[in-house]
């Protein structure tokens, strides 16, 4: 039974992700923009524009471009970027660790900020603290990120100096950190180096602050959503006639049940924050995924958009796979 459980999961995946290439490219067909332009430029003569047209297959039937590109990923093998002249695969493993560094931190500080946010309005409903909370997310949860940046450099950058500005490290620091992770929080303590570190950090803290308030905001209001609902439960009710303090009843009943319903909002909310950067990382001249996705859009760049949606997909598909593996740790009755 499990063997069959998990054949048809991962059958699921297989056609979710073929499915997703497959409007991807058919997209990128339909697409106003030529890709041949962005090669030869648009002064170029015909011939030299049909040239490339048909180096780059384009004068192929439909299902036979699909078919080319398929076999070329299923080799490893996504074409190379018109942008950088580099392979797809090269390029992306270049970008991501700068996006993951970027989510992963301000993942921390939505989470650490807005779980406790939401558990603290739901206890405290209808008081002052509930309608803080409720103001302080509805604020951030609506308040364009572009704007949060650009406000976030202009007081921590431009007035206190206190930020690093734009990039992900200081100029006297380029190309001095051995790349091991492409991390560079992580590179550089590997390589000792402290005084880079804290150029790191300088550079990291601001936008990643921009990005997790955002997270903050969406985390806190489902929290308080789930808390609400289970702190008008029977079962809570009976934990306080038995005398349990505050601390038991909230965090070891009712915050324990809906633990299973956090994982999937925060699998849900790590992916946006990989996907979704593309503002901030633009607002601080990140070099990250979303940058260069945005870059290979306007280009007209085919094979770097469909390399970088495949990866999109990939990582939801595992957040959610992680997140379904989750439950059975905190929730036995899934394994039945």
């Amino acid at each position: 039974m499990k063997s069959a459980a998990i054949a048809r999961g991962l059958a699921s995946v297989a056609v979710t992700l073929l499915g997703l290439l497959l409007l991807t490219f058919l997209i990128g067909r339909v697409m106003p923009l030529d890709p041949v332009l962005a090669i030869v430029g648009p002064d170029a003569d015909r011939s030299t524009y049909d040239q490339v047209h048909r180096q780059l297959g384009l004068d192929q039937p439909l299902t036979i471009q699909f078919w080319r590109y398929f076999s070329g990923l299923v080799a490893g093998d996504l074409g190379h970027a018109l942008l950088t002249g580099s392979p797809v695969t090269t390029d992306l493993a270049r970008v991501l660790p700068a996006t993951v560094e970027l989510a992963t931190l301000a993942m921390l500080i939505g989470t650490l900020l807005g779980i406790p946010l939401g558990v603290l309005a739901a206890t405290q409903h209808r008081r002052w603290p509930d309608h803080l909370a409720r103001v302080l997310g509805l604020f951030g949860h609506s308040t364009p990120v572009f704007w949060f940046g650009m406000m976030g450099l202009l007081v921590f950058y431009a007035w206190l100096g206190w930020a690093g500005g734009i990039g992900r490290i200081g100029l006297a620091f380029e190309g001095t950190v051995p790349q091991v992770t492409g991390l560079l929080s992580v590179d550089t303590l590997l390589a000792g180096d402290l005084v880079a570190f804290r150029s790191v950090l300088r550079h990291l803290l601001l936008p990643a602050g921009v990005l997790g308030l955002h997270s903050m905001a969406y985390l806190s209001r489902m929290t308080r959503a789930f808390m609400l609902a289970q702190l008008s439960q029977e079962y809570i009710t009976t934990a306080r006639v038995k005398g349990l303090t505050g601390w038991q009843v909230v965090w070891g009943h009712a915050f324990r049940n809906i633990r299973v319903q956090l994982l999937t909002i925060l699998a849900l909310a790590y992916g946006g924050l990989l996907e979704g950067a593309v503002l901030v990382e633009t607002v601080f001249g990140w070099p990250g995924f979303g940058s260069y996705l945005t870059g290979s859009l306007l280009l007209g760049d085919m094979n770097a958009v469909m390399g970088s949606v495949l990866v999109i997909g990939v990582l939801f598909v595992a957040l959610n796979l992680t997140a379904d593996a989750l439950y059975r740790v905190f929730d036995p009755r899934a394994q039945a």
